[in-house]
């Protein structure tokens, strides 16, 4: 993650702003006194958000934990080729 200073942030903020959307990058602002804060897209913040849910489900982490099994033996589900076409949308 960069870092920058609270100043250079403020002087530069919208190709700062466009810089850390375009890049999916989150970048670390301080400040004199030592603190810090973070920014980061909307989109990466909420996407970082259902990674964290789903990392706080025990019952999602079950059923991901059983679905890697089951593709690590090849008995997993196999859709049929017509699925496959409107999944991928051919």
């Amino acid at each position: 993650m960069d870092t920058m200073s609270v100043n250079k942030f403020r002087d530069n903020l919208k190709s700062v702003v466009e810089q850390v959307i375009s890049r999916h990058e989150p970048l670390k602002v301080t400040r004199r006194a030592g603190e810090a804060f973070v920014v980061i897209s909307a989109d990466d913040w909420e996407r970082e958000q259902e990674t964290l849910h789903v990392l706080q489900s025990k019952e999602l982490m079950q059923q991901i934990s059983a679905s890697l099994e089951s593709h690590s033996r090849g008995d997993g589900y196999q859709p049929t080729d017509e699925q496959m076409d409107e999944i991928t949308g051919i």
